[in-house]
């Protein structure tokens, strides 16, 4: 297995995010459209069907940049953001939860309130994460068998 870092900051805590989730038993896939014009860092499926989205801040300008994520809210039961602990935290809104995290794992500092999505996003959404997922292991297995089709 290559232990080499991805480059970019928020990659780097992306991985330990989805490291902690995979500890509650969360299934995990980094950068997912959950409708177009909206692109997650991390959505994760718990055991019993919860969503969650986590958008992974490495820096004030990053988060300052970020106009997209109010459209998040309609597409999860729970919003975190997952920041290092440099990150000036008192920019982050109280009403979204807070993840400590670096390349290796996370902590949640502040667990997200709760807004259960309506039956058919949620729905729609299990099945896209399905399918996202099993696209992106076939293509793991056959990188010249997906085509045009990458998800």
């Amino acid at each position: 297995m290559d232990e080499t870092l991805p480059l970019m900051a928020g990659q780097r805590l992306a991985r330990g995010v989805a490291r902690m989730l995979r500890s509650l038993d969360h299934a995990v896939i980094p950068e997912f459209v959950p409708t177009r014009g909206l692109r997650v860092d991390l959505i994760s499926l718990g055991p019993k069907g919860e969503i969650w989205i986590v958008e992974c801040k490495s820096c004030r300008a990053d988060f300052a940049g970020d106009r997209k994520w109010q459209g998040y809210l309609d597409w999860c039961d729970r919003y975190f953001w997952a920041v290092d602990r440099d990150f000036p935290a008192e920019l982050l809104p109280e009403d979204t939860g807070l993840i400590l995290a670096d390349p290796y794992g996370a902590e949640i500092q502040r667990m997200a309130p709760e807004t259960r999505l309506p039956a058919a996003r949620r729905s729609r959404l299990i099945r896209d994460f399905g399918r996202a997922a099993a696209m992106r292991l076939h293509g793991l297995a056959d990188p010249v068998g997906l085509g045009d089709g990458a998800v």
